[in-house]
This record gives C-alpha cells, structure tokens and sequence, in this order.
C-alpha cells in the first residue's frame, strides 16, 4: 500500500433540505505532507464531530484502486483525488486485507486501523444524487478509518510497514458486511464486539445484534 495523495479541505456550505450547512467532505489534493494528530489531520475540516474526527475516526483512508469504477458511473463530475472525502488516497488499499487492530508504521505516524466508513448524505451532496449511498454500500469497498498512535507527517510515496498485526482477524470488510447484512454472522460480531480498536459505543450497539 502506498499514498498516492494527500487531501485536506476548507468549510464549504451547501444546501440540504432548505438549510444552509457547511461540509468538510470537498478534499482537495495538496502536494505538500500532512499531519496526522490524536483526532483529526492537521489544518482540515471538521465540521461534525458527532461522526467525524476523533481518536477512532483521526483520518480517512481510502483507495485509489476503485477509482475508475466509479468514474465510470459518474462520467460527467469533475473527479480528482479526495473525491470521496478521504484524507488520504492509498495504492493498493484492500479492505478484506486489512484486519481491524493491524498497526502500520506510514510516514513518521504509527496508525491502527479501526472501522470502515458508513456513507452519509453529504457524500450524496458530492455526487449530487442521494442514490450513491446505496450504490457505495453494495459496491464493499468503504475505505477504512484509523487510529492515530503517535502524530506524524505522511508524504506522497510514503508506504506501510507492518508493526504488528492484530490478534483478532476480522477485516474492516467483514465488519462493513455485518453493518448492513440482515442476517448476521454471529462468529464475526464477536469478534467485532471484544475488539479494543473499536470504540465501546459502537461494540454495544452491534453487540444488541447477538
């Protein structure tokens, strides 16, 4: 896995059921590093803490390499990276590879995956069509957000090195599966729920599942 880009974004307010609201989702590439610090990345938008940002939402990872899929599907945006909110664009990016708990050495950062990204509607806002949000679920491949262990700057070309892989193996896609399956895997949500790289309130509520 490799990063390809690095994206920040300024406040951008748009129009959601006749109200005014501001959005950080509008990431655009920069060429220089970015910081990666405890809950957010340095000098980026937050707007929603609620859902974003925080110690076990601190950055968003998605991959390059489901790009043309979707360019495909949305000919007439205007794409570059970030399109998809992510603070980083990452090469090689495979979610049923990434076991949640892996730590990786990227840039000078120490980082631990965490969970996969539930789509919102200000990623419809993006796309101008609320449909995406079911068309993003279905297509499995929802990026992954991190844990950041120690701060640190990340640069393009930087790679991951694994520091130590997780003691439980269960992928961020099997989690994003159970997110939405309606027939649930109990093996994989006892898993989920005794893993410590998942906030508690997250682990009780798929924990109600059982």
């Amino acid at each position: 896995m490799k990063v390809i880009s690095t994206n920040i974004a300024k406040p951008v307010t748009v129009t959601w059921r006749g109200n005014s609201i501001q959005t950080g989702i509008f990431k655009k590439p920069t060429k220089a590093s970015i910081h990666l610090k405890k809950n957010d990345v340095k000098d980026d938008t937050v707007i929603d803490r609620k859902y974003h940002g925080g110690e076990f939402k601190a950055c968003y990872l998605f991959s390059a390499d489901v790009y043309p899929y979707w360019k495909e599907k949305y000919p007439h945006l205007e794409w570059d990276w970030g399109m998809f909110g992510e603070n980083l664009t990452i090469e090689g990016l495979n979610e049923a590879k990434l076991n949640i708990g892996d730590i990786f050495r990227l840039g000078t950062a120490l980082i631990e995956i965490t969970q996969p990204r539930e789509p919102c509607y200000k990623l419809g806002i993006k796309f101008g069509t609320q449909k995406i949000l079911k068309e993003f679920i279905a297509h499995s491949h929802p990026g992954t957000y991190i844990r950041v262990l120690e701060e640190g700057k990340v640069t393009l070309g930087d790679k991951f090195q694994m520091v130590k892989p997780s003691t439980i193996q269960v992928t961020t896609l099997q989690m994003y599966q159970q997110l939405y399956a309606q027939k649930k895997d109990v093996t994989i949500l006892e898993k989920i729920i005794s893993h410590t790289a998942l906030p508690q309130k997250k682990r009780t509520k798929m924990a109600q599942w059982l």
